[in-house]
């Protein structure tokens, strides 16, 4: 299912809903002979042979390994859309990794929004929880800018990428257990890409927090036991196998359940993205 073709919100060119691959939505990376992982082990094919970040952020925008997760984003994308955003293209896709292609940090979260990265086709961006965590990284020194409406808006990260252990807006923002490990194969092939020039690793919330762990045993990195505990600054020191330490914090997600309630607030974000220079 497709919609009508409406402007996209910065560039004015129209687009139909999903966006289809190398249409000219801006920062999308793939084009329509970029090969698309339908199950788990396509995934982990695709993933494992991608050469550099471009060609796995390409691969991953794709993907329609996870049936339910491809029927939701989509569903949202034409016939579910929030009101406020109803004359706008939805990009309807895996959401790829955003920012630095040779980051020191590396930030992990859950999934796109609905709404949000589902519309825009970059993470975190489109709703509060980017607002919130944007403005975070613009005063650590890492964002050009504070806002991040939507694709094409001129936001540049710098020494810092963004990535997510699920690539598909979930129902009820809850992927299942298979999915996450339908979708894990990006995120360890991103981890051996990023690796050289890793020095830290954000993580927003607990599911972040496990995959991400998980993520660094299977490409041989080194990680504590017992396992460390997840909470809002809690750290660990990840090895990976040519010896270089990576330092792990978490923090509170930046949902606007914790924003709009003060469980994680301006001042507690900056403290923990004061530590992963």
């Amino acid at each position: 299912m497709t919609s009508p073709a409406e402007p996209h919100p910065i560039t004015g060119q129209e687009f139909t809903s999903p966006v289809p691959p190398g249409s000219g939505w801006p920062g999308d990376p793939a084009t329509p002979a970029t090969p698309v992982a339908h199950d788990a082990a396509q995934v982990i094919e695709l993933a494992r042979s991608s050469r550099d970040l471009a060609e796995l952020d390409a691969r991953t925008s794709v993907c329609r390994a996870c049936p339910r997760l491809v029927a939701w984003r989509e569903e949202v994308a034409t016939t579910g859309r929030r009101a406020s955003f109803a004359d706008q293209p939805y990009w309807g896709r895996p959401v790829p990794s955003f920012g630095d292609p040779e980051p020191e940090v590396l930030v992990v979260g859950l999934a796109p929004a609905a709404n949000g990265a589902n519309r825009t086709g970059r993470m975190f961006t489109g709703d509060r929880s980017g607002d919130f965590l944007y403005a975070a990284l613009y005063r650590a020194g890492f964002a050009s800018q504070p806002d991040a409406t939507a694709s094409g808006d001129g936001l540049v990260l710098h020494g810092i990428r963004i990535a997510a252990p699920v690539h598909c807006a979930p129902p009820a923002n809850k992927p299942t257990t298979q999915e996450k490990a339908t979708c894990a194969g990006w995120l360890d092939r991103e981890l051996e890409l990023v690796g050289p020039t890793l020095r830290s690793v954000l993580v927003l919330g607990s599911i972040g927090w496990d995959a991400m762990l998980a993520a660094a045993r299977r490409v041989g990195w080194e990680v504590p036991r017992p396992k460390p505990r997840f909470g809002h600054g809690a750290e660990a020191v990840l090895t990976q196998p040519d010896g270089r330490e990576v330092r792990l914090v978490g923090s509170y997600h930046v949902s606007q359940q914790n924003t709009f309630t003060g469980k994680l607030t301006p001042a507690m974000l900056d403290a923990v993205v004061a530590r992963l220079r």
